[in-house]
């Protein structure tokens, strides 16, 4: 099973941020608009107090937040920016599991589809869930085996989502059901369209991350046997 220090390089390789750079012991990454996780600045190596003002400076160029990424190992940069006044945002749960156990038994007919360049309508529902242009822009740059889900549920457009492959593990992002077809299995249909796709590209394992506040999420990919192996969570003044 890959570990959670495996999983943050594939985090990175299937949503990328529009450019990064090294300033001083941190990793400065310019999100354009693209979400915490492609705008927020990480330790390349040990830090001290003395350093945090560089990372501020350089995300104040960006425009961008001054927002930290804490993983796995990162116990001092945590304890220094609790104590500089930056408090915790969004913990993330880490999910991964075999491909093969996830493909066992295939979607209902006409409910899921692996679809890219994505249609107009998965846009609106993306857009629906606060899934915006900035973001989409994310997946263009993303780079490997990639491809859109839709999702139907009742002849209706219902869901969709995004994953992309990177060192033969697959990733979902940004899967959204609309509100109105929620608690309609779609969720679980849209996983398992996810895993057939990423077979057939090669993957041998399947990540997903979400808040641990979506509970519902959580329950989703426990259900299906995915293992929680890691965590992340940000810091953000302001």
């Amino acid at each position: 099973m890959p570990g959670v220090q495996h999983l943050y390089s594939v985090i990175e390789g299937t949503w990328p941020p529009a450019s990064e750079a090294r300033v001083g012991p941190w990793i400065i990454r310019d999100g354009q608009g693209g979400g915490q996780r492609v705008s927020a600045a990480t330790a390349a190596a040990p830090v001290t107090l003395d350093d945090l003002p560089l990372a501020e400076d350089a995300m104040r160029q960006l425009k961008q937040p001054q927002l930290f990424m804490i993983r796995d190992g990162d116990t001092a940069v945590d304890t220094m920016l609790e104590a500089a006044g930056y408090p915790i945002v969004d913990p993330v749960n880490i999910y991964v599991a075999p491909v093969s156990e996830l493909t066992t038994e295939r979607p209902p007919r006409v409910s899921t589809f692996a679809i890219w360049e994505p249609l107009a309508i998965m846009h609106d529902i993306w857009a629906a869930g606060g899934i915006g242009p900035g973001r989409v822009e994310v997946m263009a740059r993303a780079k490997g085996p990639k491809t859109g889900l839709f999702g139907r549920s009742n002849n209706r457009p219902a869901a969709a989502g995004f994953v992309a492959i990177h060192d033969r593990i697959a990733m979902v992002h940004a899967l959204e059901v609309l509100a109105r077809h929620r608690r309609e299995g779609l969720g679980r249909h849209m996983m398992r369209q996810a895993a057939f796709w990423a077979a057939d590209n090669g993957a041998t394992h399947m990540s997903v991350i979400c808040t641990q506040a979506n509970q519902g999420a959580n329950a989703l990919y426990s259900s299906m046997g995915f293992t929680l192996v890691g965590q992340y969570h940000y810091r953000r003044k302001g």
